[in-house]
């Protein structure tokens, strides 16, 4: 290698250098800026509570719910053969309109009895929402389904 060439490479890593070394004094003054426009782009997601001061309620109440839940629920026949029962814990958020979202098993019993409560709850009419300070909230609910045969 000759002496223009190595003076070639030289000036092309020099530049390089310069040229990162500006990259990064222009990102850091940029960095308040997007970061503050990324904060503002991105939606907060709302707090789910798990107490309100007016928790939700089932449409026509407690009573309502257990017709529904009685009428609705198929008794899975895996069980049902095997003289099965048990009690399956469902959670969900009751979000401010009284729709049920992010329904899931929180404790299961297996044998079909989970997949089953998880389709019943999402068959559910939207709830009274609950409420803090008169303003309606998300609330966390945990709704134990008991499986029985009755025989």
């Amino acid at each position: 290698m000759n002496t223009t060439q190595k003076m070639a490479i030289a000036g092309s890593i020099l530049l390089a250098t310069a040229t990162a070394g500006h990259a990064q004094m222009a990102s850091r003054t940029a960095v308040p800026v997007a970061a503050a426009t990324v904060a503002a782009a991105t939606p907060v997601a709302p707090e789910v509570l798990t107490y309100a001061d007016e928790m939700p309620a089932y449409p026509g109440g407690d009573a309502a719910m257990h017709q529904f839940l009685a009428k609705k629920i198929n008794y899975p026949a895996e069980a049902n053969q095997q003289n099965l029962s048990g009690t399956v814990y469902v959670r969900f958020v009751v979000d401010e309109q009284g729709r049920i979202r992010d329904a899931e098993v929180a404790k299961g019993c297996g044998h079909g009895f989970d997949e089953e409560a998880l389709r019943v709850v999402r068959l559910m009419p939207w709830w009274t929402a609950g409420r803090v300070a008169g303003q309606p909230v998300r609330v966390q609910r945990t709704l134990p389904i008991i499986f029985r045969l009755s025989r």
